[in-house]
């Protein structure tokens, strides 16, 4: 599949991608294994932010169900995703990757607050830019976060990584002849609840034209394929083809 050119991407990874078969919420040697990955694409020249979700540690929509408080429930989420952006800032530090958290919810004991000029900043001056808590309000996902800050940073495309290959037409996982699509439109995403993320998070990259690409993150070696236009992915666009 032919990709287009991407220069500055950001990167939406889910919390579970940090986890070891141990049990461990954070692996360290996992979280190092996620950070070579993002080195070897800063390794090719591209600007990178990136999203990580906290379900590895906490998850709110779980939780309000269960009978928390919705909106204390996803604050307690949005903490989870901070807890993880360290993690991984730490992973890339030890391997030389410049990097900075930036938080929307202000903490600056651990980090800095979003300030969406400062973060373009520092990715002009080609450090990695994590950004935590969302979108520092509750009933919104880390999708949501990660499409209004791939929005607001001018990004080129949202990689989201999974644990699957691409966009199905019903889980793989339960469904042994579900099919892939190497492209697909984001009114399809929609009206057939294809689960890529949520809606908010589709109709804001449909509105602002950033294509979604949906790959394997635990497979070694594959965000650096696919950001050069090979691997298997499936991109989210306007239009199918």
């Amino acid at each position: 599949m032919t990709r287009p050119a991407y220069k500055r991407i950001l990167l939406k990874l889910s919390g579970e991608v940090l986890m070891g078969e141990g049990g461990l919420a954070i692996d360290p040697a996992v979280t190092a294994r996620v950070a070579g990955e993002i080195a070897d694409a800063k390794a090719q020249g591209f600007e990178l932010c990136i999203v990580v979700g906290g379900g590895n540690i906490f998850r709110g929509l779980a939780a309000a169900a269960k009978g928390f408080e919705r909106a204390t429930a996803d604050y307690m989420g949005m903490l989870a995703t901070v807890m993880n952006a360290l993690a991984v800032q730490n992973a890339l530090e030890q391997i030389g990757i410049d990097t900075r958290v930036q938080s929307a919810i202000p903490m600056a004991s651990v980090c800095e607050p979003f300030i969406r000029r400062r973060a373009e900043r520092h990715l002009e001056k080609g450090r990695v830019v994590i950004f935590a808590a969302g979108v520092g309000s509750p009933f919104f996902t880390t999708d949501s976060g990660a499409a209004l800050r791939a929005a607001e940073m001018k990004c080129d495309a949202l990689f989201k990584g999974t644990s699957v290959d691409g966009v199905y037409n019903a889980d793989p996982k339960k469904v042994p002849g579900a099919v892939r699509y190497d492209r697909v439109s984001y009114s399809t995403v929609l009206a057939d609840d294809l689960k890529v993320m949520d809606a908010s998070a589709i109709a804001l990259c449909r509105d602002s034209n950033i294509p979604i690409v949906v790959f394997n993150i635990r497979e070694q070696g594959n965000l650096a394929k696919v950001l050069a236009g090979e691997g298997v992915a499936t991109v989210v666009h306007s239009q199918e083809s």
